[in-house]
C-alpha cells in the first residue's frame, strides 16, 4: 500500500496502523504493549495520540519501521517526522 499523502501526518499514521495490524506479530506486539482492546482501538483509531503512540512503537524497533516505511513507499524519517508533528496538535 503506498501512501499518497505522505505530508498528512493522520492519514500517513492511519496508513502505519493499518500495515501494522496486517503483520500478525507486529500487531500482537503493539496491543501487548498499549495495552488496548480491539474494540478501543476501533473506536479510537484516529485520535492523534494514539496515532503517534502507534508511531513510537514502530520507532522503538528498527526492522518494523524500515519494513512500515517501506511497504509504504515513504522515508522512515518521515513516519518520525509524522510522530511529531502529531504529538504537537
Amino acid at each position: 500500500m503506498v501512501i499518497k499523502t505522505p505530508n498528512d501526518p493522520v492519514a500517513l499514521a492511519l496508513a502505519a496502523l493499518a500495515e501494522t495490524l496486517a503483520d500478525e506479530r507486529r500487531a500482537q506486539r503493539f496491543l501487548e504493549l498499549t495495552g488496548i482492546g480491539t474494540d478501543e482501538l476501533r473506536s479510537t483509531a484516529s485520535d492523534p495520540s494514539l496515532l503517534a503512540a502507534l508511531l513510537r512503537f514502530l520507532e522503538g524497533y528498527e526492522p518494523d519501521l524500515l519494513s512500515v516505511a517501506e511497504a509504504l513507499g515513504v522515508p522512515a524519517p518521515t513516519l518520525v517526522e509524522a510522530r511529531r508533528q502529531l504529538e504537537d496538535q
